[in-house]
């Protein structure tokens, strides 16, 4: 007999069933009321809680003539599943109303007796629908639950030719199946948490017991435990709330779309957090030299990564300094430009309108502009839009004279190396203005007095007790052979010291 119909359940990893934490109810309704075995108040009492027009009620009859209700969420609860898993089962069921009998009819693995109202209407706003009958102490929730979700895809942020391929998607049981799949031990932990009043956006706490500083993982649970919000839309909302400086410069958690990075980052003795909705995790301590590291290079010659680790820092450097040095050189230092790389400038900035600081301003304010409305306009007229910024509306200035072919130059190479690494965009896009805007007021000394502050800045930084800029300051001589400088896997039997883990060789 089909009572439902639905598309057929979506296949995949299924975590353990319910998520433990506290029901607010809403003001106008009674707290902690529990189930009293009358069909029709029980009922009356659950739809005061959830007076919403999409959570219907399904009536139904026993073999033996014992009334049920089923209680769902229409949007979210697989339909399907409740009438095959459930109501079709019980229609064979006699008319005992003993709770714990009901429960052994259902055919779902996934089913829980409880009596508290509140507990019950927290069930079905996750999707598990309540089952209420005449003569039962107790309510039964049943994991039918549907969830829709994109496919296991390689991140377009984290591109690889060598190394795993797959990404987290939106999906906490997805993204928690691909860390489970990669530990086959029983010291991998998977916490979860509830944040937020009312999203009930659930946080999985992953760490390995007796690899992770158990300090951290309860420092972290400890702060998750504190946020009082009403929604949590993606993981980016709980890095406010996880680091100890909120309104620093720098990000001090660390972030990933690859569970294979999200892994070992755990194997080394941090703590990961999935956020569900959001397919990028969270992993604290978090090193700056992290951004720095890429997964393909731990699947490449130990030479090759040593070099690409020193290009993208090179790159980053010459991004954020060589628009400001150049304004500076040519305001206050003209002797630093060799004789006929001076004359080629002199000649192209001749019939500049602007001063060499308003100039680089304005070119360095169009990229920008152009690299928003490109992000944020459809694919293929952004792909438009790109062109006619680069090269039509970048020459037409060239030649009309509002800028010369230097600062086109300069700021086009400072914005490609910018994104050798992608991870700390936001920050040097904001530190290559403010060196700009020193070197044209103040010169060179402006820029190294601007460059001692934020190293100062960068050396003063912790998060759990671990500095950011480990293992350079403090100096760990250990740590540095996996840093800048990669050396081969068989020279690294230890993990970082600066993580403080309890168990420090990973290799023998």
């Amino acid at each position: 007999m089909t009572v439902f119909s639905a598309p057929a359940p979506r296949a995949g990893a299924v975590f353990p069933f319910g998520v433990p934490h506290k029901f607010r109810p809403p003001p106008h309704t009674p707290c902690m009321k529990t189930v009293t075995g009358n069909l029709e108040k029980d009922v009356s009492a659950l739809k005061k809680l959830l007076p919403a027009e999409d959570i219907p009620t399904f009536s139904f009859l026993s073999g033996g003539g014992l009334p049920f209700t089923a209680v769902y969420a229409d949007a979210v609860t697989d339909k399907e599943l409740l009438g095959e898993q459930v109501i079709e089962p019980l229609l064979g069921y006699g008319n005992d109303p003993d709770p714990a009998h009901v429960a052994r009819r259902i055919s779902s693995p996934e089913a829980r007796l409880k009596r508290s109202l509140p507990e019950l209407a927290e069930e079905v706003l996750e999707g598990n629908p309540v089952l209420l009958w005449e003569g039962g102490k107790e309510g039964l929730a049943v994991g039918t639950k549907q969830v829709f979700s994109r496919a296991v895809a390689e991140p377009s942020t984290d591109v690889v030719i060598k190394g795993p391929r797959e990404g987290f998607v939106e999906d906490v049981k997805i993204n928690s199946s691909l860390v489970r799949r990669r530990f086959k031990t029983g010291e991998l932990r998977i916490d979860t948490v509830t944040v937020g009043r009312r999203s009930k956006t659930v946080v999985c706490v992953c760490y390995l017991e007796g690899t992770s500083v158990q300090s951290t993982v309860d420092g972290i649970k400890e702060k998750l435990g504190r946020i009082d919000i009403d929604y949590v839309p993606d993981s980016s909302y709980l890095t406010h709330f996880l680091a100890e400086r909120p309104h620093s410069l720098v990000k001090q958690i660390g972030t990933t779309e690859k569970p294979d990075i999200f892994c070992a980052k755990i194997a080394e003795g941090r703590v990961g957090l999935l956020v569900d909705g959001s397919p990028i995790a969270l992993t604290a301590p978090y090193l700056l030299i992290e951004d720095f590291q890429s997964s393909e290079d731990y699947f490449v010659p130990a030479y090759r990564a040593t070099f690409t680790r020193l290009l993208r820092l090179f790159a980053l450097l010459v991004a954020i300094y060589f628009p400001a040095f150049y304004i500076s050189a040519q305001l206050f230092k003209l002797q630093l430009f060799p004789v006929k790389l001076l004359l080629t400038i002199a000649g192209s900035i001749r019939d500049i309108p602007f001063s060499p600081s308003i100039e680089m301003l304005l070119v360095l304010l169009v990229l920008e502009v152009l690299n928003e409305a490109s992000i944020r306009m459809p694919k293929y007229v952004g792909m438009a839009l790109s062109v006619v910024g680069a090269l039509v509306l970048g020459e037409t200035a060239v030649s009309a004279g509002f800028v010369s072919t230097p600062a086109i130059i300069i700021i086009a190479f400072s914005g490609i190396g910018l994104y050798a690494v992608p991870n700390l965009i936001e920050v040097t896009s904001v530190l290559r203005l403010a060196m700009l805007l020193v070197a044209g007021s103040v010169g060179t000394f402006g820029i190294l007095l601007l460059s001692g502050f934020c190293l100062f800045y960068l050396v003063t930084c912790e998060n759990f007790g671990v500095p950011l800029v480990a293992p350079f300051s403090p100096l760990v001589g250990r740590d540095l052979r996996d840093s800048l400088v990669k050396f081969n896997l068989r020279s690294l039997p230890l993990r970082p010291r600066t993580l403080k883990s309890p168990n420090r060789r990973r290799l023998k």
